[in-house]
């Protein structure tokens, strides 16, 4: 088959340029830094903006009426956030006058859905062991093309509130996982992609 001429060629598509997005003219765009610890916004808080992180990690949790903590996700570079609070006619806006940012986010959260709706399998169906096993290879981005083996700094509670069991059954499961290989506490705590045998195994 002859190739097609140079004016009709299919061109590549690229990936989402972050750094050629911040620095382009367009848009209200800027780069905020917080500290360790610091809150970035709370329930009832006013929001106009979407956060994209480049560094570090976010906590996401929800509290209920009578004071209970629920972390719903720990997220890393690459993740947006804050798009639940932003008023629906300022979202639409930015998505139609942003269309780098549209594509990325728009795929983001197409993602994000499937993740959900595996979530709430994994809690309906699966052990507490499985579903540490789960959360420690997502937050490693297991299976991506870039994983991330070293875990950002998470805490045994925090990861008992994200897949609803005691920290004293974490700590169990991490120190069984720790004995047959599958994590490693050397310089943070790192996961080695066989965590997924516990997964898959019935």
């Amino acid at each position: 088959m002859a190739p097609l001429p140079r004016s009709v060629q299919p061109k590549a598509r690229r990936g989402f340029d972050l750094e050629a997005y911040l620095e382009s003219s367009t848009g209200k765009r800027r780069v905020v830094n917080y500290r360790r610890g610091a809150v970035i916004f709370s329930q009832g808080d006013p929001g106009d903006d979407v956060r994209y992180i480049q560094k570090g990690a976010v906590k996401l949790s929800v509290l209920s009426h009578i004071g209970k903590e629920a972390v719903v996700a720990m997220l890393s570079p690459g993740d947006f956030f804050g798009e639940g609070i932003i008023d629906k006619a300022a979202m639409i806006r930015l998505l139609h006058e942003e269309p780098a940012f549209s594509d990325r986010f728009i795929s983001y959260m197409l993602t994000r859905n499937i993740r959900i709706e595996a979530d709430l399998v994994d809690h309906l169906f699966n052990s507490s062991e499985k579903r540490l096993a789960r959360t420690l290879l997502l937050l490693a981005r297991y299976g991506e093309v870039h994983p991330s083996r070293t875990l950002p700094k998470i805490s045994q509670e925090t990861l008992a509130e994200m897949i609803g069991a005691t920290r004293s059954r974490v700590n169990f499961f991490m120190n069984k996982f720790r004995k047959m290989g599958l994590i490693e506490y050397n310089g943070g705590l790192k996961v080695n992609g066989a965590l997924l045998s516990v997964v898959l195994h019935d």
